[in-house]
């Protein structure tokens, strides 16, 4: 709203600064002092009303050191990240952005989900929260809002190289060295020259203007797929304090570089990258969500005063799958998402070989202590903090990687 009522103030009386509204990168700076101060002020805030509320975490004894302690910690803290990372997006994004329209809603939808198992959980006394149908149903009607907006809303469009003017001149400017917008299915593919991949190529055995009209039979699916995956494997992450909140900024703030770089042509020309028209918001978006992470993570981090529930641990992983498929980069999530894939893999092989071992040998097996892999640690005696901030340096090491991709191919 303030970037809008500044672009009328600039345009018609000339005040001077109103124009610094405009850079992308001083309100993505803004953004996320504002989310941060937002995060830090009301969550002291919120945190007193869910214990006044005795809206707190119920805790299975697994066995697990300093568990118990836990019980009672106040839950449902992820409304604090969703606060802190809305107030500053509606103030200083501009909102008929495409793509702050698409997280907008998604943010509102995720964690409208989240939000409703942990009331299950906490008012109703039902551990098990909403049933998983219900879940997946959701996590499906997301991943079809965004896939049907990006593969036929007219403004989702990229700007690829112009082969045949940058070969028959070298003094063209640097707009002019891309085409003219266009509807495209490409993405990217980290390590590989050429690294674009268009998923109308998948419909291979149909003739190239069918598989152009029927791409969104790949490209929707693909899209539920990434963003029900991601925003499980952040609700696995969130085991132990300030783990999936942490893992969180790092990977966001190497989305936000993304978001950057493809939005500006400048240095979408100099990286050889395609050319995204309008992403630049999404660096807004990320800033304030990024603000709103640390701020909840001031609160989070060991012995937590208070815990995301899924009202936060969703909305996270559904907002990072959502904007590594804006900037086209969600081929490097199974990288940059590095920690959350180990924490599901390591789920799924140990329910996985428990089932085989029980019909083979007539009694389960483990692969590990316990899972997720962070438990496993626990049960090695390794104290949680301990434990988050080696996965926090392995997350860093991962987004490094990831960005570096930008110039290996």
């Amino acid at each position: 709203m303030l970037y809008h009522l500044f672009e009328y103030l600039n345009q018609y009386y000339d005040i001077p600064g109103a124009g610094m509204i405009q850079s992308v990168t001083f309100r993505a700076a803004i953004t996320v002092i504002t989310s941060l101060l937002i995060g830090l002020f009301i969550g002291k805030r919120i945190i007193q009303k869910l214990r006044v509320m005795q809206l707190g975490e119920t805790v299975r004894d697994l066995g697990l050191q300093g568990q118990i302690e836990k019980a009672g910690t106040p839950t449902m803290g992820g409304v604090i990240i969703i606060i802190a990372t809305l107030i500053p997006v509606l103030l200083f994004a501009q909102l008929n952005n495409i793509y702050i329209i698409i997280l907008l809603v998604s943010t509102v939808w995720i964690s409208a989900i989240g939000f409703l198992d942990d009331y299950i959980k906490v008012f109703r006394k039902n551990k098990q929260g909403l049933a998983g149908k219900f879940k997946v149903l959701g996590q499906l009607g997301l991943g079809l809002f965004v896939g049907t907006m990006l593969y036929f809303h007219d403004d989702v469009t990229i700007r690829e190289k112009n082969i045949e003017r940058i070969e028959s001149t070298t003094n063209l400017q640097v707009d002019q060295k891309f085409q003219a917008p266009s509807k495209s299915n490409k993405s990217t593919i980290p390590f590989f020259k050429n690294n674009e991949l268009d998923y109308d190529s998948l419909l291979f055995w149909m003739e190239p203007q069918d598989a152009q009209k029927y791409g969104w039979l790949i490209f929707i699916p693909i899209v539920i797929f990434i963003i029900t995956a991601v925003s499980n494997g952040a609700n696995l992450t969130d085991g132990i304090d300030g783990l999936a909140a942490g893992s969180s900024v790092i990977i966001m703030g190497a989305l936000a570089l993304f978001a950057w770089v493809a939005g500006n042509f400048i240095f979408a020309d100099y990286l050889n990258i395609m050319y995204i028209p309008n992403a630049g918001e999404v660096v807004i978006f990320s800033g304030a969500f990024i603000g709103g992470l640390i701020g909840f993570l001031w609160y989070n981090t060991y012995p937590a005063q208070v815990f995301m529930g899924d009202t936060g641990s969703l909305t996270i992983g559904g907002l990072i799958a959502v904007i590594a498929l804006i900037v086209r980069k969600e081929l490097l999530l199974p990288i940059l998402c590095g920690i959350f894939l180990a924490e599901s893999i390591s789920v799924m092989l140990q329910v996985g070989w428990f089932k085989i071992s029980k019909r083979k040998y007539g009694a389960g097996r483990r692969i590990f202590l316990m899972s997720p892999l962070h438990h496993h640690y626990q049960k090695l005696l390794y104290h949680e903090s301990k434990i988050v901030n080696r996965f926090l340096i392995i997350g860093f090491i991962l987004a490094i990687i990831s960005v570096i991709t930008l110039k290996i191919r």
